[in-house]
């Protein structure tokens, strides 16, 4: 299809303001945008559709334009319906890139057009594209965001008898289309999002087919077109279908992957509704790092509460999250990536949709994001009020699966959660008691390791901190002793050990917790004492012991 042709179409009421030369162009498919780089959802020969928001000044014209240029697009169509005609800055740099341009009359909807293009280029797709174009249409004339993935999704269900799923990398649900509305379980969510993890790490290209519980699922990657993958494999969504993909035509897989592209664009303008919050967070940040006075931090807080808890007024209690991803090497600073992944998974449980939750702000600078995490009160409590505390060990039972697969063996995540306080005085504390817990988390093997407040009364803040070489000669000073004898005569004296002490020294508990005879226990404890001179007694030698084993 020429762009002349769409010209020379009466209903279209497309008017040309520039490149007649350029009219013998073929136009591949169309595209709505707004957004100030559409590049990453360019393949070239598109027909691109604007309604000129991303314009704020006459200098954006040039730098818009050049990028659809560069893209290989055939054509910009600007709406005059939000415009009192088409800027003459933007008829210029079209001038100038040699790109045809045509304005769209503000009677003329660009579903109107979207459909009459997608009808000429993909004739041998209409069977398919003739209910979702349609129903597209509907949806765009409902506002500029389209309904979100929500609305989507619906069309593969109501049109082409597909059952989806958005999923985010930590496997929340963001929307789906599951027959019952219910969704899909939360351990199946899970599951599906740490195979597309692991399937994308070893460079598998989509769609991955997985079967879950007798279902085949076919996983969508959803790009947010990061310059290396390890920028958005944390934070960039999922779609899953219940089908198997390998049995489709080359067709319906491209249908597919537009629709992936049109959930990418909603996540773009989800990803934009949170400048806000992210902002308050950095202020809130920077003010409570440089010392600053209680009170201006107090009323920066006041002006984020509204945003963060609408309808509240006020929040009882605050917590801090601060988290890390680092990968082997160092060649990538992990901040910002953090930051989307704290936005993904601080998301209330229960919230199931695509909009930012009104609960959190998050900040990064350099490899750590911080959250600010305001915690209202429960409805219906009376003097004191409760609220619904963030623990570390919830945090990380909900992401650790998937996101271990994502990690893969060279990246690491770490969380540090404080505990909850009931003033701006209290954040400087929470800050650094959740940058403490992290430093905790992060002393632990695994891909994927979380710490809270409340390990930070014990021994276990200290050990983190104890230099590896002391760490150690510590240890094998106490144990190697212990582990030769055990692999010489299989004696389990390691184990008899750490028994005797999470026993609190009960010879009967820990007799009984063994299944051994209280002679037999006291026998391996007289020789854990011979063989390393300690005296299992003494409340000094019995926390030696303890250390080593939690430092081994």
């Amino acid at each position: 299809m020429r762009l002349r042709a769409l010209l020379e179409t009466d209903t279209l009421g497309l008017r040309l303001l520039g490149g007649e030369d350029e009219l013998d162009r073929t136009v591949r498919g169309v595209m709505t945008t707004d957004l100030t780089d559409p590049s990453r959802y360019l393949s070239g020969g598109e027909l691109v559709l604007t309604g000129l928001a991303w314009r704020h000044d006459p200098a954006d014209s040039e730098p818009f334009v050049r990028i659809l240029s560069a893209a290989g697009v055939a054509g910009l169509a600007a709406g005059e319906a939000e415009t009192a005609g088409i800027p003459e800055d933007l008829v210029t740099a079209c001038a100038k890139h040699r790109l045809p341009l045509f304005a769209v009359h503000e009677s003329v909807a660009f579903a109107t057009i979207t459909e009459h293009v997608v009808r000429q280029v993909s004739s041998e797709r209409a069977g398919d594209l003739a209910a979702v174009v349609d129903r597209h249409r509907r949806l765009v004339s409902s506002g500029p965001a389209g309904g979100g993935p929500e609305a989507v999704l619906d069309l593969l269900g109501s049109d082409l008898d597909l059952r989806a799923w958005v999923l985010t990398p930590a496997g929340r649900e963001i929307a789906g289309t599951g027959g019952d509305g219910s969704g899909l379980p939360p351990e199946v969510c899970s599951q599906l999002a740490g195979e597309h993890l692991a399937a994308v790490r070893r460079g598998r290209m989509g769609p991955h087919r997985v079967a879950v519980g007798g279902q085949t699922y076919s996983l969508f990657p959803i790009r947010s077109g990061g310059r290396d993958l390890r920028e958005t494999l944390l934070s960039d969504w999922l779609l899953a279908v219940a089908a198997d993909a390998g049995e489709w035509p080359e067709e319906r897989l491209d249908l597919l992957r537009g629709v992936t592209q049109l959930i990418a664009a909603e996540r773009e303008r989800r990803d934009a509704a949170r400048t806000v919050r992210r902002r308050l967070a950095q202020e809130v940040l920077e003010l409570v790092q440089a010392g600053a006075p209680p009170a201006e931090i107090a009323a920066r807080l006041r002006v984020a509460v509204p945003v963060l808890l609408p309808g509240l007024g006020t929040a009882p209690q605050w917590q801090v999250v601060v988290a890390r991803v680092e990968w082997d090497g160092g060649d990538l600073p992990g901040g910002a990536v953090a930051q989307s992944l704290l936005e993904e998974i601080l998301v209330d449980p229960a919230t199931r949709g695509p909009e930012p939750s009104d609960r959190i702000a998050v900040a990064h600078t350099g490899d750590e994001a911080v959250a600010l995490v305001p915690l209202p009160a429960v409805p219906g409590d009376e003097a004191e009020p409760a609220v619904s505390v963030l623990s570390a060990e919830g945090l990380l039972e909900a992401v650790a699966k998937p996101l271990t697969r994502g990690l893969s063996d060279d990246g690491h995540l770490t969380i540090g959660v404080s505990a909850a306080v009931h003033s701006s005085e209290g954040l400087r504390g929470a800050l650094e008691e959740a940058r403490h817990a992290r430093r905790v988390a992060a002393a632990r093997s695994g891909r994927v390791c979380a710490a809270g407040h409340e390990e930070l009364a014990s021994h276990v803040l200290l050990l983190p901190f104890v230099p590896d070489d002391v760490r150690r000669a510590f240890t094998a000073r106490l144990l190697d002793p212990l582990h030769d004898y055990d692999r010489r005569h299989r004696a389990e004296l390691v184990e008899t050990l750490e028994a005797f002490l999470d026993s609190d020294g009960s010879w009967t508990r820990c007799a009984s917790r063994l299944h051994l005879h209280v002679n037999t226990l006291r026998y391996r404890i007289g020789r854990i004492e011979q063989l390393t001179g300690r005296d299992l007694s003494r409340l000094e030698d019995k926390l030696d012991f303890f250390l080593a084993l939690r430092m081994s």
